[in-house]
Formats: structure tokens, sequence, C-alpha cells
């Protein structure tokens, strides 16, 4: 049973569908300049036996075979997320369901597709008792303050993980179509109060109110993105029919 799928750099052959290599768990599958490699990559600035790819069930691994040059491993779907591989490192486990090998190769940036469809989840059987574990984070999707937060991500969320984030005006012009009332104060209020919310700065009956938090905007999009309290299908709620309802 195949789990890994590899989408090599597109070449002058592929006049159609771009390649695609299946990997079975435990099959390897190597990449770089050299002719002896899987996946040959004919640029000047890729090592001629740059790396490995390990298919491992339900994620794969992998080798950094160069000497100098770190990989970067980009999940597209993931707003910027991202890890990184040093020079050397063997087998290093990428989670990502969706991911970009990107290697470094003299000014150019050379990206090798990785997919990786088969996730195992838990299934649970039957109830387990004891009292409900409480959410680590709660927010209410039918919310303004939620419309907000969707708009404040709307730009990393549209596949631009780098994106500058709104500004408080841009927000209220995104909201106004389900929100005619929205303003630059009730939205600085919703940003103000998601701050509190999501526990990034004590609520207003704390005796100490904490440090000034710098970059809220930023703070507040980090973390939605990173625990995914802000998915792309959530950006209905900017639409027409998915608006807010309070």
């Amino acid at each position: 049973m195949y789990s890994i799928i590899v989408v090599p750099p597109p070449t002058t052959e592929d006049r159609t569908a771009p390649q695609q290599l299946r990997l079975a768990p435990g099959e390897r599958l190597t990449f770089g300049r050299g002719a002896a490699c899987a996946v040959r990559i004919p640029h000047e600035g890729v090592s001629r036996r740059a790396g490995e790819i390990t298919a491992q069930g339900a994620f794969w691994a992998l080798s950094n075979l160069s000497g100098r040059q770190t990989y970067v491993v980009e999940n597209p779907e993931g707003a910027g997320e991202h890890i990184k591989v040093g020079p050397g490192r063997l087998e290093a486990p990428v989670p990502f369901e969706f991911s970009r090998i990107v290697l470094p190769a003299a000014g150019d940036l050379i990206a090798i597709d990785v997919w990786a469809p088969r996730h195992d989840y838990l299934r649970a059987d039957g109830d387990i008792e004891g009292t409900t574990t409480a959410p680590a984070f709660s927010v209410d999707r039918t919310t303004r303050y939620f419309a907000v937060l969707a708009a404040l991500c709307e730009p990393r969320l549209r596949g631009e993980p780098h994106a500058p984030l709104p500004t408080v005006d841009q927000v209220v012009e995104r909201l106004r179509p389900n929100w005619a009332a929205a303003s630059r104060t009730s939205v600085q209020w919703n940003i103000d109060y998601l701050a509190v919310k999501l526990r990034l700065k004590p609520g207003p009956e704390e005796a100490d109110p904490g440090p000034r938090l710098n970059g809220k905007k930023e703070s507040l999009v980090s973390l939605a993105l990173r625990f995914d309290l802000v998915r792309e299908e959530d950006l209905v709620v900017l639409t027409g029919s998915g608006g807010a309802a309070r």
C-alpha cells in the first residue's frame, strides 16, 4: 500500500501532468544532481546526492545529505508553518499532509512536493467516565469578535503566509457587508476583547494588568493559525451567506 506521493520539479518533458512517484512504507527515494538519484535535478547548485525521502506510514522523513545547505519543508496550507532540516540531519520527521521541500540552489529555489494523504486519527470507542475536559480556547463562530479574527487571518489563510496583516480600517471595510455599523472603535474593541479572551493579556478585573501587549494583532493571528482556531473554511463568516449572527 502506497502512503507517500512525491512530485519532482517539472521538466521540459512534463508536457501534461507532472510526474508522480509513489512510495510504500519503508521505501526510500534519493534526489540530487547525480545520475544515480531517483529524482534527478540538473542544477549546478544542487548537490550530487542532495537528500533522501523515506516513507513511514502516515508520515515521511527527510534526510539532508548536503554538506552546507539547510533545507526548508513548508506546509502550503499552514499559513507559514515550516520546519528546517540542517546539513547532515538524517530522517527528520515531517508531519504535514501536504509539504514542499525548498532547496536553495545558487540563487534559485527549487521545490519538491510531497503528499502524505494517509493520516490516522483516534476513534473513540464509547464514553469515558468523568467530567468533560475543558477546551483550551473557547470561541463562538457566530459572534462578531470571531468575524474580526477571521478578517485578520484571511490574507495568510489565502495562501500568502507572510502577507501583512490588514489595518483596522481594512477590517472595517471587509466586515461592512455583514455588519453595517462596523467602525474603528467597534473593531478595536473586539481586538482588545480577543486579546483577553485568548489569554494574551489579563482581564480588566485582574489587579496586575501586566506589561503592555505590543503587536496585538500579530499575536492574535499567530495564535489563531498555530492552533487552528480559524481555518480556511471559517472565512465563510466574511461572506454574505455566512456572516456573523451577533
